[in-house]
């Protein structure tokens, strides 16, 4: 897959559902800081110094494909427009401070997108992967093996009392942030998500939005992830996390239950007008269309909405956003207005594909 195929492809892989749970849970992350031993962290060094980081990281390429036989792509990062560096946030292969700020950083990524290293970011790596479904187990030991194959021939900055060096003292320890992407209508309709996030948060995990630090929870779509690295092993980590996951996927379980059987005719009333909007409206803003497509996510779910696959929110989760939009218009000026358009044509025909193919 060449860099452009992977801006212009609506999904990839970790996004075409499936896994455990992955009805709920969109997908699991592990991502790793590390910084390179003797080096100043990012925001010391200077240009020369993150031009040799991005110059000695990109060695690895070989070795990445020759451990797991994949493809791997380098990119300078302002080699990119900023539409596609945006567009690499919005499928959550780059985070927005690579993007915002692209001198001097770099992003290696794997064909299938579920391995991304982001170069020069908050710290010199950050080793990002992604499995569909609730699986934190299978996200770790990739993340392991990309972390092994680098440090074979990078020295990590490491403390034997206090483990990996990082730029943020709150990453010092393992450096890893575990976290998983769940979809929860349920619990917002049934207007129980301020006690699952309150109970969460007091287990010590965070609670975010669709993308990460400092965004809502548009689209019902939520991110639990551990707060602490120092003082406890990869494995409590990720257990910990993994239980609360649980948790949450069971309350979500059992809050769509409850409507089924509380108000089964006015929650089926509510996806087929949900329905119904995203298929003959002709404007809608990006917040809007992702409520109602979470709404119709759960009529499926639940067989309330039969001969349309679940793919299509995740798949529409991408190309709804805004900068995504700008791709497929092929220009960078569209007014709110004209993407509104836009954004509910795109939605109608994928509608309308989709029922040409039940």
């Amino acid at each position: 897959m060449s860099m452009e195929e992977l801006l212009e492809k609506p999904l990839t892989p970790w996004m075409t559902g499936g896994g455990i749970n992955g009805d709920i849970v969109l997908s699991s992350r592990i991502r790793l800081a590390r910084n390179l031993e003797g080096v100043p962290f990012p925001n010391r060094a200077d240009a020369t110094r993150l031009t040799d980081i991005v110059g000695e990281v990109r060695k690895s390429l070989g070795d990445l494909r020759q451990a797991d036989k994949h493809e791997y792509l380098f990119v300078e990062m302002d080699k990119l427009s900023p539409l596609d560096r945006q567009i690499l946030v919005e499928k959550h292969i780059v985070s927005p401070n690579l993007a915002g700020e692209p001198a001097n950083r770099a992003l290696i990524v794997r064909d299938d997108a579920a391995v991304s290293i982001m170069i020069n970011e908050e710290d010199h790596l950050r080793i990002q992967c992604l499995v569909p479904g609730l699986d934190l187990k299978s996200a770790c030991d990739l993340a392991n093996e990309v972390d092994d194959v680098i440090e074979a021939k990078h020295g990590f900055a490491y403390n034997e009392q206090v483990g990996y060096l990082t730029a943020c003292p709150t990453n010092v320890g393992t450096g890893l942030r575990a976290s998983v992407m769940v979809h929860l209508p349920a619990l917002v309709l049934t207007r129980q998500i301020n006690r699952v996030v309150a109970a969460a948060t007091q287990l010590g995990l965070a609670v975010r939005g669709l993308y990460g630090e400092g965004t809502e929870a548009i689209g019902h779509i939520f991110q639990f992830s551990n707060q602490l690295t120092l003082g406890h092993s990869e494995q409590e980590i990720i257990d910990n996390l993994q239980a609360i996951a649980y948790q949450v996927v069971e309350q979500e379980r059992f809050a769509r239950q409850a409507l089924l059987t509380g108000s089964g005719e006015a929650l089926a009333d509510r996806v087929w007008r949900a329905y119904g909007v995203l298929c003959y409206a002709r404007i809608i803003s990006g917040q809007e269309a992702l409520t109602l497509l979470s709404e119709v996510r759960l009529g499926i779910d639940l067989e309330i909405i039969t001969g349309v696959p679940a793919t299509i929110f995740n798949e529409l989760l991408v190309t709804t956003r805004p900068n995504f939009l700008q791709k497929v218009a092929g220009r960078t000026d569209i007014d709110p207005v004209e993407r509104d358009r836009l954004r509910a044509l795109l939605i109608r025909e994928k509608f309308k594909e989709e029922k040409k193919n039940a």
